[in-house]
């Protein structure tokens, strides 16, 4: 290793090994899942993120975890609904095809939000389409002409999860999956979704797991990456 190589703080060697080199190794920056991980070790990552110099992403922040990363990155940009946080603040120019990302109703904003957001901070043009469920089946119909210009479309949905397979139907790019769990009982947080998504008759048709909507936004970043 370099003499000049950077040394993490020794407190920080015991809690985490950040992969500063993604983005040079793979074309995309690290992302910090927040869930799980208490303010206190936050700071410390977050500390880290900015003497590097790194583009980074923080996931599944709660408002306490996105506090104390803004306290040590108070620029990073903070989509709360989203539970998402970026640095530095400034997106890349697009580049690549169009990702559409379709919610089937505002329950499922969340995650079609982070979806989004994940696709636009890797550097893709993005459209958000929400409340398009099959309930109404003409919403998503009044979106044809938006959704065939896409070169990748990640549709999001809860209860019955039909919609991919609607989308997937009508359209020739491919489609990303993606269950939440928004639901009544039977829903089973998101697995009633998810096993309709992965039974889907349509051809083209992914499928992430249940409420991920930073998977479907970064595989559809790279789907998108060259038109």
């Amino acid at each position: 290793m370099p003499e000049d190589a950077w040394q993490p703080p020794a407190v920080l060697r015991d809690l985490a090994d950040l992969d500063f080199d993604r983005a040079e190794r793979r074309g995309y920056p690290e992302a910090v899942y927040c869930e799980g991980k208490s303010p206190a070790q936050l700071r410390l990552i977050a500390a880290a993120v900015r003497e590097r110099n790194v583009r980074t992403l923080f996931t599944r922040a709660n408002p306490e975890q996105a506090l104390a990363v803004m306290g040590t990155l108070p620029d990073a940009r903070h989509d709360e609904e989203a539970r998402l946080l970026c640095w530095p603040p400034d997106l890349p120019p697009p580049s690549g095809g169009l990702v559409v990302v379709a919610a089937a109703g505002t329950s499922d904003l969340p995650v079609a939000r982070e979806a989004q957001l994940v696709a636009r901070f890797l550097g893709r043009p993005v459209e958000l389409v929400p409340d398009v469920g099959v309930a109404g089946l003409h919403r998503i119909l009044n979106r044809l002409e938006l959704l065939r210009s896409a070169s990748v479309i990640v549709v999001v949905a809860g209860m019955d999860g039909a919609l991919p397979s609607v989308v997937a139907g009508l359209v020739s790019a491919p489609v990303i999956a993606v269950p939440t769990s928004v639901g009544y009982g039977a829903a089973f947080e998101g697995l009633a979704a998810l096993l309709t998504m992965m039974n889907s008759c349509a051809p083209g048709v992914a499928v992430v797991n249940i409420d991920n909507g930073y998977g479907a936004g970064h595989l559809a970043a790279q789907i998108a990456a060259h038109g």
